[in-house]
């Protein structure tokens, strides 16, 4: 699902415009480098944690997802790691301590991989503006200003509307992803060092001297077991997973999340009876698990609320 890295100025594939276009000018950032185009979208349900309690409680829900895929005419091929045991994983939230990322619609996170109860790999840094606006969300520069590689992911993620079940409503999410050894500033967590290395905070005018920390202290676990792939058709495949978000130490449960991606090269390769029949399957979903839903909230808010009333957010 994810593109190759290249290093340095690297970007996804520029193939849907995002913006209106200046009179014989394609929109572009200061550079002159065409705008990122969406090219994944990413469908998700939003769960109360409640009911997972085991990893049972997750395969479960697979069979829920399993029997809605035949219902609607979708072919569902199990993971095999799904008998398996789930994947787990360490994320860290970063803002100021007024949260002035979060309410100027940026997330600032770290994610590291456990394997059998070790830390592996690099850890991901994941910079990300996060609007309901398409244009605002392409027109907003995430490129890094680093020495080693990144990967840029523009994607359009679909959650439930916030009051009802049966809908959606889209989030866009303009990221740029790169492991933590790619970037060699010793103070990392100064917004001197993230104005340099992130261009588009210097909006926010904070003061150099001042610093991320922890949001509410809270580190969380992640839980996370691969279900299988959904086919849609035509070559549209979708990896699918559940998710329970955790705090760690207490184990206090934030919420669940089931979420499948469909990544693509423009809008229009995905045939409208592909995109119909992936509509069809996620709003039936929604409608055969109602009293799982935790509608109105994302998993990134359920962080910036562990200690009460949350951040003003664009989400």
């Amino acid at each position: 699902m994810e593109k190759s890295e290249k290093t340095g100025k690297s970007k996804s594939s520029q193939l849907n415009r995002t913006a209106p276009e200046a009179p014989g000018a394609a929109p572009a950032y200061g550079d002159g480098t065409p705008l990122d185009r969406v090219q994944y979208l990413e469908a998700k349900l939003i769960l109360k944690p409640d009911r997972f309690t085991s990893v049972q409680s997750f395969r479960d829900f697979g069979k829920i997802v399993r029997r809605t895929a035949k219902r609607v005419g979708v072919d569902f091929i199990e993971d095999k790691n799904a008998d398996l045991r789930p994947e787990i994983r360490e994320i860290i939230f970063l803002d100021t301590p007024d949260f002035a990322l979060y309410t100027n619609a940026f997330i600032l996170r770290r994610r590291v991989s456990y394997v059998d109860g070790f830390p592996v790999g690099d850890p991901e840094i994941v910079f990300k503006f996060r609007h309901p606006d398409e244009q605002k969300a392409a027109s907003l520069d995430v490129r890094p200003k680093i020495d080693g590689k990144y990967r840029i992911k523009f994607k359009a993620e679909a959650l439930p509307l916030k009051d009802e079940v049966g809908g959606y409503r889209i989030l866009y999410s303009h990221n740029c992803q790169f492991g933590l050894s790619q970037a060699h500033d010793r103070d990392k967590t100064s917004m001197a060092t993230l104005d340099r290395v992130f261009p588009a905070l210097a909006k926010l005018h904070r003061s150099g001297d001042d610093r991320v920390k922890l949001v509410n202290e809270g580190i969380v676990e992640e839980v996370l077991l691969p279900l299988g792939n959904l086919d849609f058709g035509k070559g549209v495949l979708a990896k699918c997973d559940i998710a329970l978000w955790r705090t760690r130490g207490e184990h206090l449960p934030l919420v669940g999340e089931f979420a499948f991606p469909v990544k693509f090269d423009r809008k229009e390769d995905i045939a409208a009876k592909q995109k119909e029949l992936a509509e069809q399957f996620y709003i039936t979903l929604q409608r055969e698990v109602a009293g799982w839903l935790a509608l109105g909230v994302t998993k990134t808010a359920m962080v910036y609320r562990l200690k009460g009333a949350g951040a003003q957010s664009h989400e």
